[in-house]
């Protein structure tokens, strides 16, 4: 029933820009924090930004300063816009729906296909 549907990704030169889509079914999008998440060969999943159900956004602190989270409620969708990527940027990029936890968002797992994001040097 809950589906996340992420969309963007493809192949970009370091300093180059994309905007990632995570289109949302099956969940009350409104009340629902949403995160973005990736994952790189051999690494952990990692979460990479968040934004809350008032529009509060949380960033990791490698991407600081370059990513900016956004939502559109009218639309059950959350964007993820990359600027001045990086080659260690590189993975595949999954969103999520959860809750805030006190202060440390919390996914829940239903992860979608994710979509994959290379920066080439």
């Amino acid at each position: 029933q809950v589906q996340l549907v992420e969309s963007g990704g493809g192949l970009v030169q370091a300093g180059g820009s994309l905007r990632l889509s995570c289109a949302a079914s099956g969940i009350i999008f409104s009340i629902n924090a949403m995160g973005w998440y990736r994952q790189a060969p051999g690494k952990q999943r990692e979460l990479v930004a968040a934004i809350s159900t008032t529009g509060s956004t949380n960033y990791a602190d490698s991407v600081k300063g370059r990513f900016t989270i956004s939502r559109d409620n009218t639309k059950n969708t959350v964007y993820l816009q990359m600027n001045s990527l990086k080659p260690e940027d590189t993975a595949v990029y999954y969103c999520a729906h959860g809750t805030y936890y006190k202060s440390t968002y919390m996914p829940m797992p239903n992860w979608g296909k994710g979509t994959l994001v290379t920066v080439s040097s």
